[in-house]
């Protein structure tokens, strides 16, 4: 069920496109209307989600360190995984967002032997392949960004030229499609043969992987096998940006399928785990600095209470404390 249901369900995206564009020519719909409510549900959706994160209060001190604290001076300290200052923290969360150093830390548990011992080794195939699939599927976003400009930057041409720069065959095979579909399957195969993965594992974390999956393949698709009407498609996607869309039946049902699975795409990111990419700025796990021996943190829940001193208490229960024979400070 961990894999059939999201299969179904990229399935069904797929047969519901198919149908809706070849037989009942619902164009606009597949290629206008979805693809804008699906970025509206994608932009306010994700300045919700990260509004209400940054209202949330901190009320304790925790981050999550792996290194040596800041103590005495002789004693060496780990700055970058166990940060005592902002510009500490700024260079963790550096190193975290684009080169993934908690992952790149990773180790294997085994058992080894017939009595069962256990040996921590080094695992980066896993980082290896997150590394892979978020830079590829950067550069794919980049690179589809040509389609909705005209003229075309600059900057553009030299990401598209870096993609291609191998020159196989007619049309350009791009490296970064290929990256992507390949991480992609490999990150979801894992979590099918692995069986510690497979028993934490939820459809919800299957089904982005194969709609990622199907997005790639149908980009495939278009570029190298079924070919579409690149020219009416630019057409669409610069009008889908003025606000001036202007449809054309000629484009391709593949062309419809893939939009409509980025659409999908859109539209689930800000309610799902993928919203780990926004969430991580926002983890006290990550953005707080282990300074709580230096400086005092404060819970922004607490509220004022009457405090009742021990001077307090002494005054009003003094003349029963010397009766019960305890001491006191003032007779």
């Amino acid at each position: 069920m961990k894999v059939m249901l999201p299969l179904i369900g990229v399935v069904g995206i797929i047969v519901i496109a198919i149908v809706g564009v070849e037989l009942m020519g619902l164009h606009y719909l597949f290629g206008v209307i979805i693809p804008y409510a699906a970025f509206i549900v994608f932009v306010v959706g994700i300045v919700m989600k990260v509004l209400k994160w940054g209202k949330s209060a901190v009320p304790f001190c925790i981050p999550t360190t792996s290194g040596q604290q800041r103590s005495l001076p002789w004693i060496k300290q780990s700055r970058f995984d166990n940060p005592s200052n902002n510009f500490e923290v700024v260079v963790r969360m550096a190193l975290e967002v684009f080169l993934f150093r908690s992952l790149f830390k990773n180790t294997r548990s085994t058992l080894k032997g017939d009595e069962g011992r256990i040996v921590h080794g080094s695992s980066k195939w896993l980082w290896i392949a997150g590394i892979a699939f978020h830079y590829s599927f950067l550069t794919v976003v980049l690179r589809h960004l040509r389609l909705f400009y005209e003229p075309v930057p600059s900057v553009l041409h030299l990401v598209e030229s870096l993609d291609g720069f191998m020159q196989i065959g007619v049309p350009v095979l791009y490296m970064s499609g290929l990256v992507l579909l390949g991480a992609a399957t490999y990150l979801f195969i894992r979590r099918v043969y692995i069986p510690q993965v497979r028993y934490i594992t939820l459809p919800n974390d299957n089904f982005p992987l194969m709609l990622i999956i199907a997005i790639a393949l149908t980009g495939i698709l278009m570029r190298y096998i079924a070919k579409v009407d690149i020219i009416s498609v630019k057409d669409l996607l610069v009008g889908l940006l003025t606000l001036k869309p202007a449809v054309s039946s000629g484009i391709g049902p593949i062309f419809y399928v893939h939009i409509f699975l980025v659409s999908v795409f859109l539209a689930y990111f800000p309610f799902s785990k993928l919203m780990h990419s926004a969430g991580v700025l926002l983890s006290p796990t990550r953005n707080m600095a282990n300074n709580s021996r230096m400086i005092r943190h404060i819970n922004p829940w607490n509220y004022p209470v009457k405090l009742h001193t021990y001077e307090e208490y002494e005054e009003d229960f003094r003349d029963k404390m010397i009766q019960a024979g305890i001491p006191v400070e003032k007779e």
